[in-house]
């Protein structure tokens, strides 16, 4: 599970809500937010990049992945733009991150993430460099697959697509006492501050819809929800 800061994020609906979003470096560039909270040069520095994880071999539904697990890959030359998954992610220490130059400074971050169960994202064609350490094998997503979504979900496993992991609807998670339940509706698989619909930390018992028209359901830290 990424580290999270509180900060207030004006939901659609207008409302100002608690979120964490220091797990994304920046938004793409698009809203002029620099990297205040995020991980920083001190992420890398706090992950395992060590070869613990299974770099090249075939991701969790068993189709061979596009690219490994660890390593930094050229946009364009090592890996190509599009939607890719990770997923089986056990131990928290999954990293990665799009970076629009290879400087390794602070200001070259467009986003990143610590992952626990499953992450998306998308490397767009203007990104240059992208990172990932301590991860499963990452497999394309085909944008026109079809599932089986679910109705139930792991509080803590990290990114679900919407109308292909897990069905729309509204979703009850019980039982999270220490306010470290944190979900997040999004919009698409950049990780940027405008990616965001709504999200929140939950003390309690946490309820949400999940709309449709969302792309994707983040939940880390949380009960697991079962739709209403």
């Amino acid at each position: 599970m990424g580290m999270k800061a509180k900060v207030a994020f004006g939901a659609v609906v207008g409302l100002v809500v608690i979120g964490a979003v220091s797990a994304n470096a920046g938004n793409d560039g698009k809203d002029g937010v620099s990297g205040t909270g995020h991980k920083g040069s001190s992420a890398s520095a706090g992950h395992e990049s060590g070869g613990t994880k299974d770099s090249g071999g075939a991701g969790a539904a068993g189709k061979k992945a596009a690219f490994g697990g660890d390593g930094d890959y050229r946009v364009g030359t090592d890996v190509q733009p599009g939607t890719y998954r990770t997923a089986g992610n056990t131990d928290g220490l999954c990293y990665w991150e799009r970076a629009k130059d290879a400087s390794g400074e602070l200001d070259s971050m467009l986003a990143n993430d610590n992952v626990s169960g499953t992450s998306y994202v998308t490397i767009k064609p203007t990104d240059k460099l992208f990172k990932s350490h301590g991860c499963e094998g990452w497999e394309a997503v085909d944008p026109k697959a079809k599932g089986t979504p679910g109705s139930s979900m792991d509080g803590d496993g990290g990114m679900y697509k919407v109308g292909t992991d897990i069905a729309p609807g509204t979703y009850r998670s019980a039982g999270n006492t220490d306010d470290g339940c944190y979900w997040e509706r999004v919009k698409d698989a950049g990780h940027g501050l405008d990616s965001i619909i709504a999200n929140n930390n939950v003390k309690g018992t946490a309820v949400v819809t999940i709309s449709p028209s969302d792309a994707y359901f983040k939940t880390n830290g949380c009960g697991d929800w079962k739709k209403a």
